[in-house]
């Protein structure tokens, strides 16, 4: 029977097991909070990102989850620098085209602030700089994809949370916990 784990990564954890290119840092890894022999990431997320991370014992649905021609949808929260405008929404819905090649078009609606536990550290707050939320739904996963996305229409990503993979979310789910899907 498949094994299928959903994580809440906290900030600053590397998205692996094991830390082997910086032998003795404190560099904290996903076996400070998963001891789950045989379970393993389907798919990254920054370090310094957050949310949901989906872990099975299933090389096929691994490689489902995380291989971009399979399209699987991914939800992220994304706190912005500065206030959206409908052509930078409609941007990023069209797709937009960073250094490696043009997006796939994303779901991507303002939100109100999210009801998520706070940040450890904090967000930078710029008093003279307003921020807003936005629900971005892609199905690519390039590296710091979201960040970038939003990065290019001038749009900085102060914290980024990943909500949801394809039908699973993070509801529920404190940071640093996991349960069995």
């Amino acid at each position: 029977m498949t094994r299928i784990i959903l994580f809440n990564k906290p900030f600053d954890v590397l998205s692996q097991f094991t830390d082997k290119g910086t032998e003795g840092t404190a560099r904290r890894t996903l076996s400070e909070f998963i001891d789950v022999p045989g379970v393993y990431p389907a798919g990254r997320l920054d370090r310094d990102s957050e949310g949901l991370m989906v872990l099975t014992d299933n090389g096929k649905l691994q490689a489902k989850i995380s291989n971009p021609k399979f399209r699987s949808p991914k939800t992220y929260l994304a706190q912005v620098e500065g206030t959206p405008t409908e052509d930078q929404l409609e941007l990023l819905q069209a797709g937009v085209t960073l250094k490696d090649g043009p997006t796939r078009p994303a779901q991507v609606d303002q939100i109100d602030p999210p009801d998520l536990w706070p940040r450890d550290p904090p967000v930078r707050y710029r008093k003279t700089v307003p921020d807003a939320w936005l629900r971005l739904t892609i199905t690519e996963g390039r590296n710091r994809q979201v960040r970038r996305m939003t990065a290019h229409v001038g749009l900085p990503c102060l914290r980024l949370v990943r909500w949801s993979v394809g039908e699973w979310t993070l509801d529920g789910i404190a940071p640093g916990d996991w349960r069995d899907a």
